[in-house]
């Protein structure tokens, strides 16, 4: 008798927000596929759909929860015995209260559970099998209650203990491992969260990647030491912890042997890198005095952000690495010096400011003040020629006034940033700034938010004028769509508004490659439109003959 094999899971995934978030979602189905699931774009076959989700700020939350009912509403409408899963920042976040607010999600799980997400998946069919048997109706959560639910539920806490003071990293912060589980047995929902994570991805963890074939993000460290005032990552992420040199290498040869031409560093705070796996290390390092002074205390073979890079370098191959997340507060000469003298790290530098007013530098803890950022791009465009430096803004900080916004406004046009995005700021509960007094009301925030755009748009202008003529190196992304060619509002949830409306773009007509040049890291900064064929996903030397608001046109050479 010939014995019937049983058909393999089927698993769909839905990934929201950040590139670190979208390596965690490569990283599960890397991970499904290794114990034998299949993994489907059609959600209607699916056994479990996984919603990967991000809370970085309201807007971005909010589309978390519109993605996790509509998964659940298309599971109501075709496939009542399929489980809902979600996973990502909101889980660690809210581990505790979001089964309240979303009681048809069969499973919740945090970031430190991503390479076990298989023993997941399998836990949560066999609690929505339970949920469907019994004979208590489901309750189905609200769209508008669950969103006010989330905005709510920080408002009683505290700020943590490693909050209250200057810095958040404390010796005790991020070693508390407590996983929170709910039985499956009467159907409720598994919860499967560590308070504070500790992963960190390995270079033989499976992972199926979910970019083009010709770039990557590689994840050099996972967590923040920061004690920003705006921000949540660090609660959800804990804190910093990198990747051994000799790991990330290993994956890095892997994924050029793959065909990738770009690595994009990815982490929450690059320039931290290393730092963390000296012997017997403070975390109490952040301000630039004491990042510095503990970067000439290394031993000389210790690792370091710089090390990284030249060895990356080294390896074989025509590929680019392109530098993302740099704090300002952790730049040193040996980092300039370093991107300066590697030719194939890229002429780019991500760095957030958030602003320039010291008294809005103070108020958000950044750790910098005006003087030190006006000396850091100096030293940076002096140590890097043609390098181009790409930052965010947060406007309507609270406490800014007029004149600590105009402060902003002459800095960009001062500073002509080859590349910027502007926040409108997001009271978020459970961080400091969101319990300061003076918060600048959304109708102001808005406004800042435009005139900001306004002037950067002008600076965006003479960037893109300055290159026409100019002989550049461009990566070809592929054949650019009728709708890629009118898309003009770009905007992410961790880098702010990108560009408004490019009225030059309706002058393009007609069929376009299009590309990305050293300047312009993939989904969130310029494009290059070229006439011609060209291999996708290779480089080519293109003459730039013209430009829109934002980005370049241009024709192969030879």
């Amino acid at each position: 008798m010939t014995e019937t094999k049983s058909p393999a899971r089927r698993v769909g995934l839905i990934s929201l927000g950040c590139a670190k978030n979208l390596v965690d979602a490569e990283i599960m189905l890397g991970s499904l596929l290794r114990d034998g699931v299949e993994i489907t774009n059609d959600p209607s076959l699916a056994d479990a759909v996984i919603v990967n989700t991000c809370s970085f700020i309201d807007a971005a939350q909010e589309e978390s929860v519109d993605a996790i009912l509509e998964s659940s509403a298309v599971r109501e409408a075709g496939n009542r015995g399929q489980a809902v899963i979600v996973s990502g920042c909101m889980p660690q976040r809210f581990r505790e209260e979001l089964p309240k607010l979303l009681p048809e999600v069969d499973a919740f799980m945090g970031i430190d559970q991503v390479a076990d997400v298989g023993r997941i998946v399998e836990q949560a069919i066999a609690a929505r099998a339970v949920k469907l048997a019994a004979p208590v109706p489901a309750r189905r959560a609200k769209s508008v209650r669950v969103k006010s639910g989330l905005a709510k539920l920080d408002a009683g806490r505290g700020a943590e203990p490693a909050e209250e003071g200057s810095l958040r990293g404390t010796a005790e912060f991020g070693r508390t491992r407590q996983s929170v589980g709910a039985p499956t047995v009467d159907g409720a929902p598994l919860v499967d969260v560590t308070v504070r994570p500790n992963y960190v991805p390995h270079y033989d963890t499976p992972r199926f990647r979910l970019t083009p074939r010709h770039f990557a993000y590689l994840k050099i460290a996972e967590g923040c030491n920061h004690p920003c005032s705006f921000c949540i990552i660090p609660r959800m992420r804990g804190s910093h912890r990198s990747r051994v040199q000799s790991d990330i290498v290993t994956e890095a040869k892997r994924l050029i042997s793959e065909g990738v031409r770009e690595l994009n560093l990815i982490s929450q705070d690059s320039t931290y890198y290393g730092l963390d796996l000296r012997p017997k290390h403070s975390r109490a390092i952040s301000s630039p005095e004491k990042f510095t002074a503990a970067t000439k205390a290394l031993a000389v073979d210790a690792t370091t952000l710089g090390t990284l890079l030249r060895e990356l370098n080294a390896l074989r191959g025509d590929f680019w690495i392109r530098l993302l997340y740099t704090h300002p507060a952790h730049w040193t000469d040996e980092l300039i010096s370093t991107i300066a003298e590697c030719r194939k790290v890229a002429r780019y530098v991500d760095m957030p400011l958030q602003h320039i007013d010291d008294s809005m530098l103070e108020r958000m803890r950044r750790e910098t003040d005006g003087r030190y950022i006006r000396e850091l791009i100096g030293r940076i465009r002096k140590g890097i020629p043609g390098i181009a430096l790409r930052t965010t803004f947060i406007v309507g900080f609270p406490g800014e006034n007029e004149q600590s916004f105009e402060a902003l406004l002459d800095f960009i046009r001062e500073t002509h940033f080859e590349r910027l995005g502007v926040f409108s700021y997001s009271q978020e509960e459970g961080t400091i700034a969101g319990k300061m007094l003076r918060q600048v009301t959304p109708k102001v925030r808005q406004q800042r938010r435009d005139r900001a755009m306004a002037a950067q748009h002008e600076v965006a202008r003479s960037v893109a004028a300055g290159f026409v003529g100019r002989t550049i190196k461009v990566l070809v992304e592929g054949e650019a769509s009728a709708k890629d060619l009118q898309k003009a509002n770009v905007s992410s949830w961790e880098h702010g508004l990108i560009r408004e409306g490019d009225t030059d773009m309706k002058s393009l007509t007609g069929r376009y490659l299009v590309a990305r040049g050293e300047a312009d890291a993939p989904d969130i900064d310029g494009r290059v439109y070229l006439r011609g064929k060209l291999p996708v996903g290779s480089f080519a030397k293109v003459k730039v003959v013209g430009h829109t608001d934002y980005d370049l046109i241009a024709e192969p050479v030879g």
